[in-house]
């Protein structure tokens, strides 16, 4: 594929303009990141966004290895001497790989398949006769009689018969035709079909409502499918595809079998033969694999929107807070951090473990809040979270003090804990220490804390074990490079985790860095970048827009206006007669500014649009205000909980078939998709985020299944 085809198809692919394309792919192969291409380069991609650029991506990798495919299978058929001029047309033409596939599979090696046998027992001529009817006016056994061969393994002629029967069933299996009739026919009107295993019927199992479940195949919900494969994958439920078998047959008949010919009723056995043995099997296959695909889409979409949110969620900001990771026997550990994040003190307490340990737990809890400063309480939301957020709720009440009690998600802190990330920031402390300082750092900025822990381990997902690992790692790697730029970092306070997703920076660079920060200190100006080892011209290109310094010199660098366009900001500081200094955060002036003076081949109005909107809230974070989440204090535990109960809640987690949410029972309540809203609901995601606080009512409560109905619907009269 030239490059001019390759701009076509992808063209053809995304829908985008030529132009478009041809400038966008010239980026990505240059080693232009998707995020600095989406922020500082709009004009020359037509202003495209962060999703449109990584379609386009992902359809130029998906080319670029059809590419690939092609040329091997081009050159295994020519080796076999067998590339005619049509086949090769036929090839280079292919724009899908199934296609591709298709064209390959007569030529591609095979194992010892019936057809190949009767190969070896010399019947291909008379396979080959029967189909061309050359022995018009001869009988079927006449015509293979001459073809019985003891010698070769074919005794008699039903054997001959059977031989050549094998043969033209291979043929047309592997005709490309025949298989892109029968793929679409089963697809489109074929039926996915569950039952119980043998020996599961009648089982008490989770999986009960799939024991009697068909539902045609192109319209399965996502979860759906994974649910059942999971079942499958258990040896609980048996699933298959039920075909529209006489539609096919038909088709069939049409596409293979010339009316004519006077063995028509033996070839139409080999065709049911060739469909029923060697088609059908091989095309459930292979649509079981794409409904398996098109459901790991759909929950990696889904957990990538999570993770989104979640990563985005509203910073407290830099206040000094104490962290709790709660527990029972082992106690609950405490963990001060400055407004930095720094590690200060930790200490233990027992408030759960009997009377005698709660007077000598507030004194030490209330000892560190008062020593350190403390601003904030952040309390892990697991095991005796509620109990310990009464806990210092009462401690602050007996000395009269106010401060801000928020529960934070305790999702992967564990992971964190014991990661190599923790092990290197804090080798002296115990992990269960670095947990509490976790859940103190996520309070303060949710984002440089949660990069930290793979994001698959924080728990807003549904069936991650289930999807492609490889397609899970790199949506949700793509989602945190995208909401690390898009908030912007901090190059003086920020971990070698955080600036890894930087534009442009890799894990090696980040911790060259850090090195380089620990040396020499403070960063004064994003130019200081270009001591730092191996970070060349290219990587400050694509990663100083992304970086802020807050007390740098030039105090453009604490912006998202990239250096390329310090020039450009200092000329209208001259225009407007004042300092560079005076124009930022200035709006008078900067609304007065005609941005059409200063459009060039370079820059055009989208880019001065973001340097203006950037000038006027300079280093701003475009998350959230911070929010503290409260619970009812007389609702503890699911036991407390009873219908049409009023609750306030924090969505945890949001699924296709609806969203969960934590209302401070230590079980997610569920709001199916039909209760969230008065209105029909296609997409959860358009109505609630992870993150977003909601107000519930009770449905239903099951507390042998541990399992909460909520609805967000008003109420009736």
């Amino acid at each position: 594929m030239n490059m001019s085809s390759l701009h076509s198809f992808l063209v053809e692919e995304t829908g985008l303009q030529l132009r478009q394309v041809e400038q966008t792919v010239a980026l990505l192969e240059a080693g232009a990141t998707v995020p600095f291409i989406a922020r500082y380069r709009k004009e020359v991609t037509g202003e495209l966004d962060e999703v449109q650029i990584r379609q386009l991506q992902e359809r130029l990798l998906y080319a670029n290895e059809l590419e690939e495919r092609r040329q091997t299978v081009l050159k295994s058929i020519d080796e076999q001497g067998k590339l005619s001029v049509d086949l090769h047309s036929r090839i280079v033409a292919c724009h899908q790989k199934t296609e591709l596939e298709d064209l390959y599979l007569p030529y591609k090696p095979k194992r010892r398949t019936k057809a190949k046998i009767a190969r070896e027992r010399g019947l291909e001529p008379l396979a080959a006769q029967i189909f061309a009817a050359t022995g018009l006016g001869v009988k079927l056994e006449q015509l293979a009689k001459p073809f019985v061969k003891p010698q070769q393994d074919v005794v008699d002629v039903a054997g001959a018969l059977e031989g050549a029967g094998h043969i033209l069933a291979e043929q047309f299996a592997d005709e490309a035709g025949t298989r892109a009739i029968v793929r679409d026919l089963t697809w489109k009107h074929g039926v996915f079909q569950s039952q119980p295993a043998r020996g599961k019927a009648g089982a008490v199992s989770k999986y009960e409502m799939y024991y009697t479940y068909s539902e045609p195949l192109r319209q399965i919900p996502s979860h759906r499918m994974l649910a059942m494969r999971r079942g499958e994958k258990e040896g609980v439920l048996r699933l298959s595809i039920e075909a529209p078998q006489e539609n096919i047959s038909v088709s069939l008949g049409r596409l293979l079998l010339p009316p004519s010919n006077p063995y028509h009723n033996w070839l139409k056995e080999v065709v049911t033969d060739a469909y029923q043995r060697l088609l059908a099997p091989a095309i459930e296959v292979e649509l079981r694999q794409k409904t398996k695909q098109l459901a790991d889409i759909d929950a990696i979409q889904i957990f990538a929107e999570n993770l989104r949110n979640l990563l985005l969620a509203a910073p407290a900001g830099g206040f000094r807070v104490l962290g709790v990771d709660p527990g029972l026997r082992t106690g609950s550990k405490l963990a001060v951090v400055d407004q930095t994040g720094r590690f200060i003190e930790h200490a233990t307490i027992y408030p759960h473990t009997g009377k005698g340990q709660v007077e000598a737990a507030w004194q030490q809890l209330l000892r560190l809040i008062v020593d350190h400063g403390v601003e904030m309480v952040a309390i892990g939301n697991g095991t005796a979270g509620r109990e310990m957020d009464q806990f210092v709720r009462q401690a602050l009440k007996l000395v009269a003090k106010q401060l801000p009690v928020v529960m934070i998600s305790e999702a992967g802190a564990s992971v964190y804990s014991a990661s190599d990330i923790a092990r290197e920031e804090f080798p002296d402390l115990d992990l269960t220490v670095r947990g509490a300082i976790s859940i103190a750092r996520r309070l303060q900025d949710p984002l440089a804390e949660l990069v930290k822990v793979e994001p698959k381990s924080i728990g807003v997902g549904q069936y991650q074990h289930d999807v492609s690992q490889a397609e899970l790692k790199k949506s949700l790697g793509e989602v945190v490079e995208s909401c690390v730029n898009y908030v912007g970092v901090d190059l003086n306070t920020a971990s070698w985790a955080l600036l890894s997703f930087v534009s442009g920076i890799s894990t090696s660079l980040a911790k060259a860095i850090i090195a380089y920060r620990d040396e020499h200190g403070t960063f004064t100006s994003r130019k200081q970048l270009l001591n730092v080892p191996r970070f060349g011209k290219k990587r400050y290109e694509q990663a100083a827009g992304f970086l802020r310094i807050r007390t740098a010199q030039q105090p453009l660098d604490n912006t998202a206006v990239h250096p390329e366009r310090y020039k450009l900001v200092a000329q209208m500081a001259k225009d407007s007669a004042i300092a560079i200094e005076q124009l930022i955060d200035n709006s008078a002036v900067l609304d007065a500014i005609n941005l059409n003076q200063y459009v060039d081949a370079d820059v055009g109005l989208p880019t001065l649009r973001d340097i203006i909107d950037e000038l006027k809230k300079p280093g701003r974070d475009p998350r959230e205000s911070f929010v503290s989440t409260t619970f009812r204090e007389d609702v503890m535990e699911m036991k407390d909980l009873v219908p049409e109960m009023k609750l306030h809640g924090v969505v945890t987690n949001v699924a296709a078939f609806g969203a969960f949410v934590d209302i401070g029972v230590h079980q997610d309540g569920l709001v199916h998709i039909s209760q969230l809203a008065d209105r029909f609901v296609k997409d959860p995601n358009t109505v609630v985020k992870v993150g977003q606080q909601v107000q519930v009512r009770i449905l239903e409560v099951d507390l042998q299944r541990k399992r909460i109905a909520l609805t967000m619907r008003a109420e009736k009269g």
